[in-house]
């Protein structure tokens, strides 16, 4: 059998670094084989300048959205870019599939393996269908009135149905909500359903106007329900924080991505932290930095949740919050602003983590013996040991 030998800078398995003059070993379908001493694997050994880590897992895309590259402009605030994000979505239907071949073969190229995707139309299945990534699609509810719900589950419920069509061993398909100020109490209680032992997903305390809706039924979600046509929130006060008020109406569900988490506080962790405990699910927090920059121009508090021992995993979000569909880039992000978490860490989030999240573990996120993970270098500052310059290539694909 022929192997294939990879050795650079620094080997990343997707738990730790390896110690210096590692050898990683695939077969010719990209298997791995093994770790070997320098000594011991022979020659034909391919050397990197950088560091090579398993390929990447983006936990939170929208990449449905990737013609909205560079439409809503940086720092807007949440509502505003929402406001935006409706009021330009619309493109006629070849422009929004070229974009999504586009940014799907981005992915591919900068070495994303498994990408937990948020559906809201189908637009993105033919392009699934032919591509080398794994996708957890999740198929976002959104429904603010208990009246609509049965309207609501039917039209997505059809939309997730066509996504089943995908190849099942390379694809998950599931309902999930979208936010709290978009998803009605009994379309929670119907999800909570509907994802039994699933994973989903929800976009939380992505601003501070978020927790102000649900504390006191003010702020600038009321903004955003003018747009819409409504005079007042459909949602009542609850006196809580958003996470709070909708967190309890979910038991069923294997794990619950919380996406974005800006605004998040210590009690909003520890409530989290309890409810996950009675009902044996895992709450993991999603992070992606970039997006966060470019619309409310501020970061979530990470050191409090590693002070509380939170499972984290990194995400994109879309083109229409972001520069770029790169995993690469957020590690980058989050050790410039955060230089006291060891890289080591942060690598963690962008593999082993989120191919755990996503019940990928067997295949994705680490190299050990059996699996198919794909291998990416990433690119160093000048060469500068252990820095992240964003940038970076896939040089195996998982077979």
């Amino acid at each position: 059998m022929s192997f294939q030998k990879f050795t650079a800078d620094y080997i990343f398995d997707g738990v730790q670094f390896l110690q210096p003059g590692k050898i990683l070993v695939f077969d010719k379908n990209g298997r791995v084989e093994t770790v070997l001493d320098k000594a011991e694997a022979g020659d034909n050994i391919q050397h990197f300048h950088g560091i090579l880590v398993p390929g990447l897992v983006n936990c939170h895309c929208h990449l449905e959205l990737s013609h909205m590259k560079d439409i809503v402009p940086p720092h807007t605030g949440l509502v505003d870019f929402l406001l935006s994000v409706m009021k330009n979505r619309a493109a006629a239907e070849e422009e929004i599939l070229q974009n999504i071949t586009a940014a799907e073969k981005e992915m591919c190229e900068n070495g994303t393996v498994l990408v937990a995707d948020i559906c809201n139309t189908p637009h993105t299945i033919a392009t699934k269908a032919a591509s080398q990534i794994a996708w957890h699609n999740l198929i976002e509810v959104i429904n603010l009135n208990d009246s609509n719900l049965e309207t609501q589950l039917l039209y997505f419920t059809n939309i997730l149905q066509q996504f089943n069509s995908l190849d099942q061993a390379r694809t998950c398909s599931v309902l999930t909500p979208h936010a709290p100020y978009s998803v009605s109490r009994a379309t929670h209680q119907a999800l909570n359903t509907a994802s039994a032992r699933e994973v989903i997903s929800i976009h939380n305390q992505e601003t501070k106007a978020e927790n102000e809706l649900f504390q006191m039924g003010k702020g600038d979600f009321l903004n955003l329900y003018k747009g819409l046509g409504r005079e007042q929130s459909p949602f009542p006060a609850s006196g809580k924080t958003s996470l709070q008020t909708y967190l309890p109406a979910y038991s069923q569900s294997r794990a619950i991505l919380l996406v974005h988490n800006t605004f998040i506080t210590e009690e909003d962790v520890l409530f989290a932290k309890a409810h996950a405990e009675i009902y044996n699910l895992e709450v993991v927090y999603c992070l992606c930095p970039n997006a966060n920059l470019y619309i409310e121009n501020t970061l979530p508090p990470v050191e409090l949740l590693l002070q509380h021992g939170c499972k984290i995993v990194l995400g994109t979000d879309s083109y229409s919050s972001n520069w770029q569909l790169s995993i690469a880039s957020e590690v980058k992000t989050l050790s410039d602003h955060f230089p006291q978490i060891p890289l080591e860490v942060i690598l963690q989030w962008a593999t082993s983590n989120g191919a755990a999240v996503l019940n990928r573990a067997g295949s994705f996120g680490r190299f050990e013996k059996g699996m198919t993970p794909g291998l990416v270098l990433l690119e160093m500052v000048n060469g500068k040991p252990l820095t992240i310059s964003g940038r970076s290539k896939k040089i195996l694909s998982p077979s």
